[in-house]
């Protein structure tokens, strides 16, 4: 069976674009009392009971502290999550919060600030491991949603076709947390435990993604399937980044997304490639049966089962031909 499709260049926000950086509960609660000021109608489209757009981090988290809370970013997918014109308070918008924006290199490995928008991503200058995340970050729907839409919001909304997930796994992330308790970090893939489901506790919320140092090494690449060229949620994509020492594979990391509740990484694939010659050949040693049993691909409007499985097979094995010939 062929790939019939369009390994393509942009993605809907629906992917996962960016909406809440974490939806703390329900958000029928009253105004938090002694929250900054700033509450009251937002826009001509959205009004909120109990708004709050604070300037720094620990205004932010007293205000998560109240009581359940919705947190607003990018909006992209948050908003049309709602089905309602309005947006129930109390809404802490964190867009106001300069701590939370910008990507930054440092001895611990980079920073991506949770309102950090995919457009930061594009022009930012990274290692070429992060070639694959500046990839993804132009499937994200259309430049407009690129624009607003923040890589946290990607990993919150937890959806299994969002565009930087099978990326940022393949980079190592974590995801650091924050509440008026302390900060915590855990790793991206514990993090997302579910469609529509993280490991986001009361009080708390998304601050940072941190890429460890030992992601950081080698090149990497993003490939997507979809039914049209632009605007379009995935059939399948794949992650990859690859380390050559001496013409061999000295580490990679692969993941694939939109195959499975969750993005997947291939780690029984990936050891399987350690040591091996890091030239054309090194896509036959991927086999389907190193593939297939880690992904559990749903059938829908999109595509089936099979075909997902199939695509997500070939999109690797393309990846790596690519990373190959760059390596050579």
């Amino acid at each position: 069976m062929g790939l019939s499709l369009y390994i393509g260049k942009r993605s809907t926000g629906g992917g996962g674009a960016a909406g809440a950086i974490s939806h703390n509960s329900s958000v029928d609660s009253p105004p938090v009392p002694g929250a900054p000021s700033g509450h009251g109608a937002v826009g001509d489209f959205v009004q909120a009971s109990g708004y709050y757009r604070p300037e720094t981090m620990a205004e932010a988290l007293r205000v998560l502290a109240g009581g359940p809370t919705t947190i607003a970013a990018g909006c992209t997918d948050l908003l049309a999550a709602t089905q309602r014109r309005a947006l129930e308070g109390p809404v802490l918008d964190i867009t106001g919060v300069g701590a939370l924006h910008g990507i930054e290199i440092t001895a611990d490995g980079v920073r991506i600030g949770a309102a950090t928008t995919w457009s930061n991503v594009v022009r930012t200058d990274l290692p070429p491991a992060f070639n694959m995340l500046r990839q993804a970050a132009v499937e994200v729907g259309s430049v407009q949603i690129q624009n607003a839409a923040t890589v946290a919001g990607n990993i919150c909304n937890a959806s299994p076709a969002a565009d930087g997930v099978p990326c940022l796994l393949a980079l190592d992330a974590e995801v650091e947390l924050s509440s008026l308790a302390g900060v915590r970090r855990v790793p991206l893939g514990a993090f997302i435990t579910g469609v529509r489901q993280v490991d986001l506790q009361a009080g708390e919320m998304v601050t940072a993604l941190w890429v460890p140092p030992s992601g950081m090494g080698g090149t990497s690449r993003f490939l997507k399937l979809g039914a049209r060229r632009y605007l379009v949620i995935s059939i399948a994509m794949v992650a990859a980044r690859l380390v050559v020492e001496k013409g061999c594979v000295a580490q990679i990391a692969i993941a694939v997304g939109a195959c499975s509740a969750v993005a997947t990484r291939l780690t029984q694939l990936e050891e399987a490639l350690i040591g091996l010659p890091a030239n054309a050949t090194l896509c036959r040693a991927v086999s389907d049966d190193l593939i297939l049993p880690a992904l559990a691909p749903i059938d829908d409007i999109r595509a089936d089962g099979q075909y997902r499985a199939h695509a997500a097979a070939e999109l690797v094995r393309r990846a790596l031909r690519d990373l190959t010939g760059e390596a050579l």
